[in-house]
């Protein structure tokens, strides 16, 4: 198949378009190379199946294609509040275009949403069913709010023009190619850790995530983009939940005790619990994540060794 995978040179977006290439397809890795690097990708580009397009979705563009994987949006709070805006743009007009391109071509769409879409659920775990408790105007909102549109977007144009949606709900992922300075918890601890530098934990540590492994992620979202007669949404990521004291003591006792912890005042709208009820998934995509976290951990740390040797 010919694949578009927009956000294509971003972490997980280049794990993607590397695991489908070396299923045979031929990808488009789509991107504008605000939070993505063309180091993630660039051990791609002699593959006479890949092809790299400079382009934001926020602008129309045609491409023939036959999927359309739409990962292209800034995923951590400091990128995506730097230009909220933008990231609203991007889950609005941007998810718009890719649905107009669907509709045209008759390419399967799926769209990357999130668990943010919970906001700071009252529900635990977080089902599909769970509508979310979500603030609308506050500095995480151009985020939240914005793949919450998203989402309706892609059933309005499932239910109205018939495009072939998949919906998929990510939680916390992490491993190699993730960006230094992306402000997400793994890489900002990992990152500390490894330039001894004091671990930063906002607010008591208490509140809790679940971690889900890129090779994980990757297998569900080719799943979900091929199960038949499943729109979605769907939730992806690892059932296992930890808190954040928890990943920072992880982190130290992996790369050594040469840094402490210190506490820093929790951001606004940060949600207290989250981890995904991923019974549907387990059904309908036969799918669960096989790596726990201290494994993946360390295939992490390694990654980012040799990022900081470099820098």
């Amino acid at each position: 198949m010919r694949i578009l995978i927009t956000g294509g040179a971003g972490f997980l977006g280049s794990h993607l378009c590397e695991n489908l290439l070396n299923r045979g397809h031929e990808v488009i890795c789509l991107d504008n190379f605000f939070t993505g690097s063309k180091d993630n990708i660039r051990h791609l580009q002699n593959n006479d199946h890949f092809e790299l397009v400079r382009h934001d979705i926020i602008h129309h563009i045609d491409i023939e294609c036959d999927q359309i994987y739409n990962l292209a949006c800034p995923a951590s709070p400091v990128h995506y509040q730097f230009n909220p805006v933008r990231t609203i743009q991007a889950n609005v007009l941007g998810v718009t275009h890719m649905l107009e391109l669907a509709k045209r071509t008759g390419a399967r769409i799926l769209q990357a949403s999130t668990s943010e879409v919970y906001g700071n659920p009252s529900v635990h775990p977080q089902r599909e069913d769970y509508w979310g408790n979500v603030n609308p105007i506050g500095p995480r909102s151009c985020y939240d709010e914005g793949k919450r549109v998203a989402e309706t977007l892609m059933m309005d144009y499932h239910r109205k023009h018939k495009v072939d949606i998949r919906i998929v709900r990510i939680f916390n992922t992490y491993g190699p190619r993730m960006a230094i300075n992306d402000g997400r918890v793994v890489s900002n601890f990992i990152v500390q850790a490894l330039r001894g530098k004091k671990i930063t934990v906002y607010g008591d540590g208490k509140q809790t995530r679940s971690f889900c492994y890129m090779d994980d992620l990757v297998d569900g979202l080719i799943r979900m983009m091929q199960a038949d007669h499943l729109t979605g949404p769907v939730n992806l990521g690892n059932p296992n939940e930890f808190t954040i004291l928890e990943l920072a003591e992880k982190v130290i006792k992996l790369i050594g005790p040469r840094s402490e912890i210190i506490y820093d005042p929790l951001p606004q709208d940060d949600p207290v619990q989250r981890r995904p009820d991923i019974a549907l998934a387990k059904l309908r995509l036969e799918w669960q994540p096989k790596v726990e976290l201290e494994e993946g951990l360390k295939g992490t740390i390694a990654y980012f060794s040799e990022r900081i040797k470099d820098t």
